[in-house]
């Protein structure tokens, strides 16, 4: 990237790149590459952090350890974006954060210097990185709704 990796090691080849309220890793601006020629970021547990590099599709190259085959003729479907999920885990992290931190990290997913992810997902209710199990309404037989209600890790966190 255009800024490389702080990376803080967490032993048996574990590591992660550091953003914090003075410094996080940024990518240069995706341009799209020219017809006929890709470009390609990589990522490595040997210190590569989306580390560009450039080429040029060939017809009928062969290359013993790998083989590519691009048919442009056949398409399946769209991809409306790129994106994560914002779990009350995810939230109560980037939350203790001091707030350039969280400016920081945030760019780094959603702006041009960063990801440029333009989907979030966000649970309904509860999930597997709650702090605890609950619904909007656990009263049976409620088809009204009456007893709906947001809970705080909806109003304040997401």
């Amino acid at each position: 990237g255009a800024r490389p990796c702080s990376p803080k090691y967490f032993g048996r080849d574990a590591i992660v790149c550091v953003c914090n309220a003075t410094y996080c890793d940024t990518l240069d601006p995706v341009v799209l590459p020219a017809p006929g020629t890709y470009v390609k970021y990589e990522s490595s547990k040997a210190g590569k952090r989306l580390e560009r590099s450039e080429g040029s599709f060939q017809r009928s190259l062969c290359a013993p350890d790998l083989v590519l085959t691009v048919d442009t003729t056949q398409q399946y479907q769209k991809v409306k974006g790129f994106g994560g999920s914002i779990t009350d885990a995810a939230a109560l992290n980037i939350l203790s954060l001091p707030e350039t931190a969280q400016d920081h990290l945030l760019r780094s997913y959603f702006s041009e210097e960063g990801l440029e992810y333009n989907l979030v997902r966000l649970p309904m209710a509860s999930c597997d990185f709650s702090l605890y199990a609950y619904t909007y309404d656990d009263v049976p037989f409620d088809y009204e709704l009456t007893h709906f209600s947001l809970r705080d890790e909806d109003t304040k966190l997401k």
